[in-house]
């Protein structure tokens, strides 16, 4: 059984990743659709080593017969055609911020949350969290299940991928208009301070209290996915890198929990490498961790300053695990829980 899919933005850094990831996993995908705005109609993206496709306006696309919709244009033209995609029986995985929140749209990271997914049917919409999110929560997924987790402290140190191509550029210029003497101000368009070279304490807009939105909501996001009595402060930081996010992540627990056993719980979940060796180079960067799929934990270690405390260091790639794959795995949980077995058939 064949399914039909639509990828909205797909001339975006996370649309393209949706439609090389779909190959890649050799998802059932019978028809595979290009949408875009109408600037890019008729640009041309790749679809695995041998298919082009064509994008199409998603302003005038009809839905009907579209099993599933990827969805990654911009939290605002979400709002406006992912609820036309679910009114014409699609099911709409969304990975802009927009729904995320909403009470009866579910928040899924597979390897945390798979049942939640059958929550679609309230509004045929399913949420992919944010990518700073989704790293975190699937490393901390065996930590609570081993013994609950109370608080979480965060730093973390996201790459420019994360701002879309725009940002990626900003880097690249900013980078070169050093090394030829030019002013970084020129380029300075994305973020709110230079970039090269650089760190940001700045992501999304702040909030009356000080904190920015995407500290607000790791906060949000981990609650809703993973436990609601968790506590989490967060501190998000924009780095000079261009694909990779990494989080300094401490972690208090309500009960007990060693070394050895946070270790052998992370290594037996699903999506996650622990690289942890105390020495030169036994730790996995950004860097390292493009173009692959696994969440990669390294630097665990106890925390003596609480009760019941552990700290890590975990990285993996945003456009993909903190994106694009999340929302694959998510259509493949829709086929193996048999969401779309009547529909597709």
């Amino acid at each position: 059984m064949s399914y039909k899919v639509a990828v909205v933005g797909a001339t975006g850094n996370v649309g393209r990743e949706m439609l090389q990831t779909l190959v890649e996993r050799e998802f059932p995908a019978g028809d595979v659709v290009a949408l875009a705005s109408a600037k890019s109609i008729g640009k041309e993206v790749s679809f695995g080593d041998d298919d082009i496709l064509k994008v199409q306006d998603l302003a005038t696309f009809d839905f009907r017969g579209t099993d599933i919709v990827l969805s990654s244009p911009g939290a605002k033209v979400s709002a406006a055609f992912s609820p036309k995609a679910a009114a014409a029986g699609a099911v709409v995985i969304d990975n802009t911020s927009h729904f995320r929140m909403e009470p009866d749209v579910p928040l899924v990271v597979p390897e945390v949350n798979p049942q939640a997914i059958a929550g679609f049917h309230k509004r045929g919409i399913i949420a992919n969290p944010n990518c700073s999110t989704i790293q975190m929560v699937v490393a901390l997924k065996p930590l609570h299940d081993l013994a609950k987790i109370r608080r979480v402290v965060v730093a973390t140190y996201q790459s420019v991928s994360g701002a879309g191509k725009d940002g990626m550029d900003e880097l690249f210029e900013q980078t070169r208009g050093v090394y030829v003497n030019e002013p970084t101000y020129k380029y300075q368009q994305k973020f709110t301070k230079q970039i090269a070279f650089n760190v940001i304490p700045h992501i999304d807009v702040f909030m009356d209290d000080g904190f920015t939105k995407e500290e607000w909501k790791m906060a949000v996001e981990t609650r809703k996915i993973l436990d609601p009595d968790i506590q989490v402060i967060a501190t998000c930081v924009r780095v000079p890198v261009f694909i990779g996010h990494a989080e300094a992540v401490t972690v208090e627990f309500e009960q007990p929990i060693s070394e050895a056993e946070a270790r052998a719980a992370l290594k037996a979940a699903p999506g996650i490498s622990v690289v942890d060796h105390r020495a030169n180079e036994g730790y996995v960067t950004p860097a390292e961790c493009a173009g692959e799929d696994a969440v990669y934990v390294s630097r665990l270690r106890k925390d003596p300053t609480v009760e019941h405390g552990l700290s890590f260091w975990c990285v993996a790639d945003n456009l993909r695990k903190g994106a694009a794959l999340n929302a694959v795995q998510i259509a493949e949980e829709l086929v193996r829980q048999g969401h779309l077995r009547s529909k597709a058939a």
